[in-house]
């Protein structure tokens, strides 16, 4: 925008020149800018943002910033901020002395303890004043590609599609200069399927779910704490004890220190709700709008909108619908009740079909109460794993019900079908692994494969036998008569389904302690207890999942192989997408700027090897789950149905 300013200013002048020149017809120059200039001005006027880029960029013989240059102009204006922006509390919070006048912004340096010792670094801290401030108005934050309301532009190029005025890539490359290389060199007719499936999933026309926006409103007005919704408020610190007791006061620390970090993962959590929530509100009166897609390295799409979007949690896919609606049809009923009882879950997802169609008319009571006062009711929908998902779509089959023609009702929802650990399924089918695909439903049978369940069983059979053991001759029996009670589908599902992405045991550990958590462990012994469910665990998937191991460790050797040549892992998708994987050593440069010395991480020629090896099972199997799910785009819309990824 500031180079179409500055040429038409540029082109003014010479225009203003022209007519104190007595000969104008012999002014070439003049002639050919005027012509230009009334080009340009066509262009802006038809908003032909990357044609008008292309003739600017020529006209302008100014040279990029660089680097260097935007963190020395960025840190001054930090600095401008931090001198000049002030805060004082509220009238009502202030005491009778003199008014408490502070800065809003101040420039700290800390420390932190790395392998290589103690390492300073500075941070800028906001006065909490200003994050409560800013927790309470993160609404009203101007928010980058937000939903378009005209379908996007088709994808043509690396950087040509998507967003009209907005830069828009095809992949997400965060700065790996070889995967762009290799995007750009491959031919456009290699990448026409993905451009394709890209536009058609762009295409997906969608609206705001009013009732299920004011249902969220109220709660969140409320206070929120209720359906999956953040509470509002921080949890209390716990009182410091009066007592010189050196256990009770570390008991104290540590419970001082898990709140504070719970009131900070709370901060961030309320931050997102209001985003989204403003994003709704924001489309809320629009007839449609549209998500432009995009692909990571590894080829799987993504709405280039963060916030709300039909891939995120269940308040977003709760407040969005399709906007183009249709009959339910014969059929459509069956399906919505079927669809009803996978979002409540809770063990009711792995019935056969019949039961899951008994399950939701065994409730129907309970999905009109849902329907009808969703808050001063019964509240069912409460209950249900996915809640505001299942809210939508008890209003949906309330109003089919209650239909003279059930079958003519126009439905809106969006029914979300999962695959049973897609991951594993991938392995199956490369392995041809008749076990691990009947666990995973890639055969047929008459009521769903749980391989979640499958493995908490082994996980109960193992802790039942490490139970009967003596604690004062092996350790585990402690941990396993502590866990055996909560060993379920819910406590093992994480670490299953990121075992064939490369879950580590630290990794699974972790997942361990936040569900342990989660159930209010004792935190003397919810350490010890993770460890012990982590290793478990994937002992009990190393028997049922051998051929995925097997293929996990093949592909392993051969990135290992690939690596010792100093070249990155690299493959071209079942749709002809080019992917290389950018892990890469890191060097640092140092920047000298007003506010203090930055070290910037820049990429070396040297590849990391480890990290080649360990990341290339999961990036090609999320490589195959990606051609897999823009093939079934493709069929979907050659089909005429609505798709989304």
């Amino acid at each position: 925008q500031a180079r179409i300013y500055r040429f038409l200013q540029k082109s003014k002048k010479i225009d203003g020149s022209k007519e104190t020149c007595k000969e104008e017809a012999a002014d070439k120059k003049a002639k050919e800018e005027e012509k230009l200039r009334k080009k340009v001005n066509m262009l802006l006027k038809q908003q032909k943002v990357h044609y008008l880029r292309k003739i600017v960029e020529k006209q302008d013989n100014l040279k990029p910033w660089g680097q260097d240059g935007q963190l020395k102009v960025g840190s001054r204006l930090i600095q401008i901020l931090m001198d000049t922006a002030y805060i004082q509390p509220p009238v009502d919070q202030m005491s009778d002395g003199a008014p408490d006048i502070r800065p809003a912004f101040s420039h700290n340096l800390k420390c932190t303890e790395t392998l290589q010792g103690m390492r300073r670094y500075g941070v800028i801290e906001c006065d909490p004043l200003v994050r409560k401030g800013l927790e309470r108005t993160a609404r009203h934050m101007v928010i980058p590609y937000m939903p378009m309301l005209v379908p996007p532009v088709k994808w043509t190029g690396f950087d040509r599609g998507a967003h009209f005025v907005l830069p828009s890539y095809v992949m997400r490359i965060h700065r790996a200069k070889q995967q762009r290389d290799a995007i750009r060199r491959v031919p456009k007719e290699q990448l026409k399927p993905i451009f394709k499936v890209l536009d058609t999933l762009g295409a997906t026309k969608w609206r705001v779910n009013k009732r299920i926006l004011e249902t969220i409103d109220r709660i969140w007005a409320n206070g929120g704490g209720l359906a999956g919704l953040v509470d509002r408020e921080d949890t209390p610190y716990p009182e410091e004890p009066d007592t010189e007791n050196e256990e009770d006061r570390i008991q104290w620390k540590w419970k001082l220190k898990n709140v504070k970090k719970e009131n900070k993962e709370k901060n961030s959590q309320r931050c997102d709700v209001e985003l989204k929530l403003a994003v709704a509100r924001k489309m809320k009166g629009e007839e449609g709008f549209y998500y432009p897609h995009n692909v990571d390295f590894r080829g799987r799409a993504y709405p280039m909108h963060p916030h709300l979007n039909h891939l995120g949690s269940d308040i977003c896919r709760g407040l969005l619908e399709f906007a183009e609606g249709r009959p339910l049809g014969k059929s459509g009923v069956h399906w919505l009740k079927v669809h009803l009882a996978n979002l409540y879950g809770g063990g009711v997802d792995k019935l056969s079909y019949e039961g899951r169609v008994s399950f939701t008319e065994d409730h129907l009571e309970d999905i009109f109460d849902s329907a009808d006062r969703p808050l001063e009711g019964q509240q069912w929908w409460l209950s249900a794993e996915d809640p505001f998902q299942c809210l939508a779509t008890c209003i949906n089959l309330s109003e089919a019900l209650r239909s003279r023609e059930p079958a003519n009702t126009i439905s809106h929802i969006p029914v979300h079908m999962d695959g049973s650990c897609n991951g594993l399924q991938h392995y199956a089918a490369l392995g041809r692994d008749k076990l691990g695909a009947a666990a995973v439903n890639l055969v047929s049978g008459d009521k769903p494969a749980d391989i979640y369940s499958g493995i908490a069983a082994r996980v109960l059979d193992i802790m039942k036998d490490d139970a009967a053991k003596d604690p004062a001759v092996d350790k585990k029996a402690k941990n396993a008569r502590m866990l055996i009670d909560q060993v379920d589908r819910k406590l093992v599902k994480q670490t299953v389904m990121t075992s064939v992405y490369g879950v580590t045991y630290v990794g699974a550990r972790e997942q361990f302690l936040k569900r342990l958590k989660e159930r209010g462990f004792d935190e003397k012994d919810v350490f010890s207890c993770a460890s012990y469910a982590a290793t478990t665990t994937m002992a009990a998937m190393g028997q049922l999942f051998e051929a995925a191991r097997s293929i996990m460790s093949w592909l392993g050797d051969c990135a290992k192989i690939i690596a010792k040549t100093n070249k990155p892992v690299s493959w071209t998708s079942p749709l002809g997408l080019p992917i290389v994987q950018p892990y890469r050593h890191l060097g640092t440069r140092l920047v000298k700027t007003s506010l203090q010395v930055l070290s910037l991480q820049t990429e070396t020629n040297e590849i990391m090897a480890k990290r080649q090896r360990t990341a290339f099972p999961p990036n090609f199997v999320h490589s195959l789950d990606g051609s897999h799910m823009m093939m079934t785009a493709t069929a979907c819309s050659q089909a005429g149905l609505n798709f989304a990824g």
